[in-house]
């Protein structure tokens, strides 16, 4: 009580009124001001010639100072291209034509025109070298598939032996807690 009672005493109510009066001033200077941020710019004196139309300003264009992409087709119109891997387009281009080229000739000098020929090309290529080949690989894979099972069925006993052998040590590691809590309690 004493606290409250010398508070009140060096209660000063000229010290709170004068800050009360700076804020009320403060706030009042500041919604009754000229508004000088939020003004629109000067306009300038000259007028449009034709009624409604703006004056003519003359603005920065950013796209022409770079050249464009001209509409090429692929998406959007566009080359699907970046503009600076032409050369890369045109050695990818001469590449496909060459291969293209390749492969008709191919289909000319090897190509079947007609059943009978099916049969001729059958017999001048090595068939039972071909069939042997084919037998080695297969004989090759079934190998290493079983050796692949062999090894993962080894490695899964393995696991199960270790979980076994941590499931008898859990086991036995609790029953000797659940002991000693109820020696205890």
């Amino acid at each position: 009580m004493k606290r409250v009672i010398n508070w009140l005493k060096n209660y000063r109510p000229v010290k709170v009124l004068t800050v009360f009066l700076a804020g009320i001033v403060l706030i009042v200077t500041q919604a009754c001001s000229s508004p000088g941020v939020a003004t629109e710019p000067p306009q300038s004196n000259v007028q449009p010639k034709e009624s409604g139309a703006q004056p003519y300003t003359k603005r920065y264009d950013p796209t022409k100072s770079y050249d464009l992409n001209n509409p090429e087709g692929g998406i959007n119109n566009f080359s699907d291209v970046e503009p600076r891997a032409k050369a890369d387009d045109k050695a990818a281009n001469d590449k496909a034509n060459a291969l293209a080229k390749n492969a008709q000739k191919n289909i000319d000098q090897k190509g079947v025109n007609n059943p009978g020929e099916i049969g001729k090309n059958i017999r001048n290529t090595p068939f039972g070298q071909k069939a042997k080949e084919t037998g080695e690989d297969i004989s090759d894979s079934a190998a290493e598939v079983g050796e692949g099972v062999a090894k993962g069925t080894q490695r899964g006993i393995e696991n199960i032996k270790e979980n076994v052998q941590n499931a008898a040590k859990y086991v036995k590691r609790t029953g000797e807690d659940t002991t000693k809590g109820a020696e205890v309690k």
